[in-house]
């Protein structure tokens, strides 16, 4: 269907459980989006999620959804075994579409998917909430503007006594989140070069509670990504560090949610040092301010429903579009080789595979 720059986008949300009623009250808020459906197999509890005053259609049927003429959109909140037949009916239709991260079950599922909306011009974009929020979005112009100099390390907790899932282990639960936020802000032609992962299951799950992620980047810097089912405390904290400058991100405090220090270690060019301080390579040590920037306060996934409008509209590949949701994918199939081969690391191929 053709539509007008200011006309409302017709939308359906397939899926009614966890993550599906945030994308129905954020839809149901945008000027830029009519949601017409809830398609869930489970029609009381799609109604449940409407409320007993909504317009909303529920309905367990997907083809009769993908039938209306008037839907322009669907997203897919659904279990990530079912991304891929979900959303390759919804393309078949010719509806853009937004998946729930992540893109897919398997890499090489994202790849069909990819190629599926790429061959029939359509929007395919992959939901990756914390790359909307606006310490995030800072994050990457502070990054890309070369502010805190060349990216050293970066090193993300996430961690908190949370729900043990039955399906995936917790690198493919909580990491996608951490992996997403790595490759939204690593500068142009900076990328994950090889993965290495050690987990363990003391509860007998399973399946990997607890994850260790370490990846190597072109750039010879380094990140580490800790992931924990099972802490009796939350923690939600990535630190970034730059040549220049060094970024404290705390997701859980309501004062300093960001904070940018100037201190760090500085070591002279050689060219600047004389033979006995060329031997010795002397280390000076820079502490300056700390910086804690104002961060506008808006809901993430308000702004990821206006950045999928935009796509739509405009045919322009979303930030976060079906190869960022490839690109991660990609990461959490070497972590997991590499977790069955005991930590062993695992190159990415430069042609997408891993090795």
């Amino acid at each position: 269907m053709s539509l007008t720059s200011d006309e409302p986008i017709g939308v359906a949300v397939v899926g009614a459980g966890y993550w599906g009623p945030n994308l129905v009250r954020n839809f149901q808020s945008s000027p830029d989006f009519r949601l017409a459906w809830l398609c869930d197999l489970d029609v009381a509890r799609a109604k449940k999620v409407l409320g007993g005053y909504s317009t909303v259609q529920p309905t367990d049927d997907l083809a009769l959804v993908l039938a209306d003429e008037n839907v322009a959109a669907v997203a897919i909140a659904t279990p990530a075994g079912t991304h891929l037949d979900v959303a390759m009916q919804a393309l078949a239709a010719g509806k853009h579409v937004l998946v729930e991260k992540p893109l897919a079950a398997t890499y090489a599922e994202g790849v069909e998917l990819v190629a599926e909306a790429e061959r029939r011009g359509l929007i395919l974009m992959c939901d990756h909430t914390f790359c909307y929020t606006p310490v995030v979005t800072r994050i990457r112009e502070l990054v890309h503007s070369g502010e805190i100099g060349d990216l050293q390390f970066l090193d993300s907790v996430r961690i908190n006594l949370g729900l043990v899932q039955r399906d995936i282990d917790v690198l493919w639960d909580l990491a996608p989140h951490d992996l997403s936020i790595l490759d939204f802000i690593l500068p142009a032609g900076v990328e994950v070069v090889s993965v290495s992962a050690h987990g363990t299951d003391p509860i007998g799950a399973g399946r990997a509670c607890i994850g260790y992620l370490t990846l190597q980047l072109s750039t010879g810097a380094i990140a580490h990504v800790h992931v924990n089912w099972l802490s009796p405390i939350k923690v939600r904290t990535t630190i970034i560090g730059g040549s220049k400058r060094t970024l404290v991100w705390d997701d859980l405090s309501p004062t300093t949610r960001l904070a940018i220090y100037d201190r760090g270690v500085d070591v002279a060019a050689p060219e600047e040092l004389g033979d006995e301080a060329r031997r010795n390579l002397l280390v000076s040590y820079r502490s300056g301010d700390m910086v804690a920037p104002a961060l506008l306060e808006r809901e993430a996934l308000s702004t990821m429903v206006a950045q999928y409008a935009a796509a739509i509209r405009t045919g322009t590949p979303p930030l976060t579009d079906g190869r960022a949701g490839l690109r991660v994918l990609r990461i959490l199939e070497a972590a997991s080789a590499s977790l069955r081969a005991g930590g062993v690391a695992v190159r990415l191929d430069t042609d997408g595979g891993i090795s």
